[in-house]
């Protein structure tokens, strides 16, 4: 057997505008748009990707599921996004060395410290 990683699917109030808020904030590029789905890569022929699909309900509890990133210069990052739309929040994380933030529709999503 072999699977290979396609894409995170995010559902979306506004598949287009989150994914387009995605893709300029991690410098991805559009592969798929239509009118319930937008789906983003690092390059064109490069998975994994994210595919942001249309649903009608708003999102209600913390993520079950989120990204971690980590950047050369995490406090500048942490400032880039926040400048982007992002928002800090707060999920019980206490003093970690990592800082949670948000994009447009809530979704929560960790900006790492140095390795």
């Amino acid at each position: 057997m072999s699977l290979e990683w396609e894409q995170v699917v995010v559902h979306s109030l506004d598949p287009e505008r989150l994914g387009q808020w995605w893709a300029e904030a991690l410098g991805w590029v559009v592969v798929y748009r239509s009118a319930d789905e937008f789906e983003i890569r690092p390059a064109p022929d490069r998975k994994p990707g994210l595919d942001f699909v249309r649903i009608e309900e708003e999102k209600k509890a913390k993520s079950r599921l989120h990204l971690d990133f980590r950047p050369d210069d995490q406090d500048a990052e942490v400032e880039r996004l926040l400048a982007h739309g992002a928002r800090r929040v707060d999920v019980g994380q206490g003093d970690a060395r990592w800082v949670v933030l948000a994009d447009p529709e809530g979704n929560e999503f960790c900006v790492l410290s140095a390795p």
